[in-house]
């Protein structure tokens, strides 16, 4: 298995997706959002498994923040240039990809 996280620190099901894969030995790479974003490259191989639409978190705070919620936007430029607009956590294993904190998937990884 070759696991990525992408989320931040204070996010709870991050932490909670980050002891998921500790409890179980599982090697993972953290990516913080809050430091580095995600690549074009990287959210085109995240989007063939999830909808660019599900990936952005309209209850977040940053997107509240920016009032986008009266605004007319790309998202896929929005995402790749404000990575705290993701829902997180992004769990992503080869070309498998969940949002969220999703335990019954990661199972059927192993």
């Amino acid at each position: 298995m070759n696991i990525q996280i992408f989320g931040t620190k204070s996010c709870n099901d991050t932490r909670k997706a980050e002891r998921y894969f500790k409890e179980r030995r599982i090697q993972f790479q953290f990516r913080d959002l809050n430091e580095k974003g995600i690549s074009k490259g990287e959210l085109e191989n995240i989007t063939r498994v999830i909808p660019i639409e599900d990936l952005i978190d309209r209850e977040g705070k940053q997107y509240k923040k920016r009032n986008m919620q009266f605004m007319v936007f790309n998202i896929e430029e929005e995402l790749l240039t404000d990575p705290l607009l993701f829902k997180t956590p992004i769990v992503r294993n080869g070309k498998d990809v969940t949002i969220g904190y999703s335990p019954d998937v990661w199972k059927t990884w192993s």
